[in-house]
C-alpha cells in the first residue's frame, strides 16, 4: 500500500489569525472539499467530554468543521455513542444535557446533536466488518450508519487501557452501542493482587459499575456486574488490581480497529485530531490530570491509521511533562523506562496493535507522508 499523506499545523498562531483559522485551512489543504456533500448527512463523531472533565476539545472546532460541511451543502450532525459504564452521558436524554452544559448546542457548533444509538443505547445496526478476524459484525448506532458520510474530530490523548485515544478509538469504540461496546470490552477482565491491595478504595471510586467492594480491606470485583471496562487498573496507584489475561488489553485493541473499519467501509470519511491537553487518561473519566506532553499540534487526513500513526510519532518526539503523571513514573528510582510515552503513562497497554490491526484487514497504512501547513 503506498503511503497516505496526513498534513499537519501547529498551534503558532500570528497576530489575527486564530487556531480556528488554521484548523479550517488544514482541512481544505487536506480535501475536505473533495467531498461531495451536497444534500448530504454529515455525521461528525466526536466526544463531548464527562461532566468534570476539562480536556475535551473545545466546541468551536467542531463549529469550523460543520461550517465548512454546510460551506458544501452538506447537512452536519455531531454524534456520539452512549457509555457502557453509568455516568452523565449513559442515555440520550444525560448525554445531551452533559454536551450543553460543555458548550455543545445549536448556537455553539451551528448544527444539531443526535445521540448515535438513541435513547438507551440500544439503537444499532449490525454492520459487517470487512476482513474482521475478532468481529464478523460490529454493532454501531444507527444514527452514525444512516449518514452519508462519516468525519471523525479527535481529541487525541493517552488512555489507561488503549494506549492512546485517537481516531481510531473515537470511532471504533466510541460508535459503538452499548452492546457493541462490550463486545470488544469482553475480551478479559482484571483481577486483584491482594497482597499488595491496600484498601485505599481508588478503583472502587473509578468503577461505573458499583463492581468492587471490600472485605478484610481488601478490594474484591463482581464479576457479574463488571464490564471488563479496566477503569480501576489505571486507578489503582499500588499495581493491585491487573489483568490476567495478558492479550486482553491486545484483543481490545484489535477488536476497536476492526469496529471502526465497520464505521467507515463503504462510505466518504475523513480525519481530523489535535493533539493537545494530552492528558494521561480518556475524556471519559470526570477529571482529567495534568498534560504528560505539550501541546502538539493539529492533523488530518483520509486515512485514520496514517493519522493516528502520525499523531503518535509526535507525541513520542516530545519532552515529557515533569508534573505529570508520566513525568513522575519516569523520575521514580528504579523505574523501568519503556522509552515509549504512552506505556511508561500506563505500563499496561499495547497501543501498536490498534493500528497494526488496522492496516492488516485494509483501513489504511501506517505508513506517511507529513505536509506541514503554515
Amino acid at each position: 500500500m503506498e503511503k497516505s499523506t496526513v498534513y499537519f499545523t501547529d498551534f503558532r498562531c500570528p497576530v489575527g489569525t486564530s487556531q480556528l483559522d488554521k484548523l479550517k485551512k488544514l482541512c481544505v489543504a487536506a480535501g475536505i472539499r473533495d467531498i461531495d456533500m451536497d444534500g448530504k448527512f454529515v455525521a461528525i463523531k466526536m466526544h463531548f467530554g464527562e461532566l468534570g472533565n476539562m480536556a475535551f476539545l473545545r466546541p468551536n472546532y467542531a463549529k469550523v468543521v460543520a461550517d465548512i460541511c454546510k460551506e458544501q451543502g452538506g447537512l452536519p450532525f455531531l454524534t456520539d455513542c452512549n457509555t457502557l459504564y453509568p455516568g452523565s452521558r449513559k442515555n440520550a436524554l444525560e448525554h445531551l444535557d452533559c454536551a450543553n452544559l460543555n458548550g455543545f448546542n445549536t448556537i455553539t457548533t451551528g448544527c444539531q446533536i443526535i445521540i448515535g444509538d438513541g435513547l438507551r443505547g440500544t439503537d444499532e445496526v449490525e454492520v459487517p466488518v470487512v476482513n474482521g478476524e475478532y468481529c464478523k459484525t460490529a454493532k454501531i448506532g444507527h444514527a452514525i450508519m444512516d449518514a452519508d458520510i462519516f468525519i471523525s474530530l479527535s481529541h487525541f490523548k493517552g488512555h489507561e487501557t488503549t494506549g492512546f485515544g485517537g481516531a481510531l478509538k473515537n470511532i471504533g469504540m466510541g460508535c459503538g452501542s452499548r452492546a457493541g461496546k462490550m463486545q470488544q470490552h469482553a475480551s478479559g477482565k482484571p483481577a486483584i493482587n491482594e497482597e499488595v491491595c491496600r484498601g485505599c478504595r481508588r478503583c472502587a471510586k473509578e468503577c461505573g459499575s458499583d463492581a468492587i467492594t471490600y472485605v478484610n480491606k481488601k478490594a474484591v470485583i463482581d464479576y457479574d456486574k463488571c464490564k471488563g471496562c479496566g477503569r480501576c487498573i489505571g486507578a489503582c496507584g499500588f499495581d493491585a488490581v491487573y489483568n490476567p489475561n495478558n492479550s486482553a488489553n491486545e484483543e481490545l485493541d484489535r477488536k476497536m480497529a476492526e469496529y471502526a473499519q465497520a464505521v467507515c467501509h463503504g462510505r466518504p470519511h475523513f480525519h481530523i485530531a489535535l493533539v493537545q491537553d494530552i492528558s494521561p487518561n480518556c475524556d471519559c473519566h470526570g477529571e482529567n490530570d495534568a498534560p504528560i506532553l505539550p501541546d502538539i499540534g493539529m492533523f488530518a487526513s483520509f486515512d485514520p491509521v496514517a493519522l493516528d500513526q502520525a499523531c503518535a510519532d509526535a507525541c513520542l518526539k516530545a519532552t515529557p511533562i515533569a508534573n505529570s503523571q508520566l513525568g513522575e513514573h519516569l523520575a521514580e528510582p528504579g523505574w523501568h523506562c519503556h522509552h515509549d510515552h504512552f506505556k511508561d503513562s500506563n505500563p499496561n497497554i499495547e497501543w501498536k496493535a490498534t493500528l497494526d490491526q488496522a492496516e492488516k484487514i485494509g483501513l489504511g497504512t501506517r505508513a506517511y507522508e507529513l505536509k506541514t501547513i503554515k
